[in-house]
């Protein structure tokens, strides 16, 4: 069973899976890895989830206020162990209800073309790619996918 606790930076599992992530994105992304690095700080995340399989943490997911009606899905991660288990899409679906809540009209984010499994599973969840944003506006190697969730 998979459970998700609502939680904030200061979350001790979610520092430890942080680290884990940016070790993968840093193999994966190679020299450009110093670029993403400086957007993805965590020490002011305020809305952040840890999933638990078995009361073990095995992923990560975490929300940012982007414009008044915006907010980015940042830090999505699930153990390599526990890919493919539905856990990244439980993730992703908590991340958007607690976004509802908070009254937020879309969601977007930033992911690479070196991760084109989440790519798959962002297009699965209905996301759709959108121009480059922000930082990202003239990155050649970032997808960036939004998702209306307003009811």
């Amino acid at each position: 069973m998979i459970t998700i606790t609502r939680t904030d930076s200061d979350n001790n599992d979610f520092r430890s899976l942080v680290i884990l992530l940016d070790k993968e994105l840093s193999e994966r992304d190679g020299n450009e890895h110093t670029f993403y690095a400086q957007f993805n700080k965590i020490d002011k995340i305020k809305h952040a989830v840890v999933a638990c399989k078995n009361e073990q943490p095995v992923g990560i997911g975490a929300l940012r206020q982007y414009a008044e009606n915006s907010i980015e899905v940042k830090r999505m991660f699930v153990l390599p162990a526990h890919r493919g288990e539905g856990i990244a899409i439980t993730i992703l679906t908590a991340l958007e209800t607690w976004a509802k809540e908070m009254n937020f009209k879309t969601c977007i984010l930033e992911t690479g073309k070196k991760q084109p499994e989440a790519i798959s599973l962002y297009q699965k969840a209905g996301y759709t790619i959108t121009a480059n944003y922000g930082q990202y506006e003239n990155v050649e190697n970032s997808v960036c996918m939004k998702k209306e969730i307003s009811t």
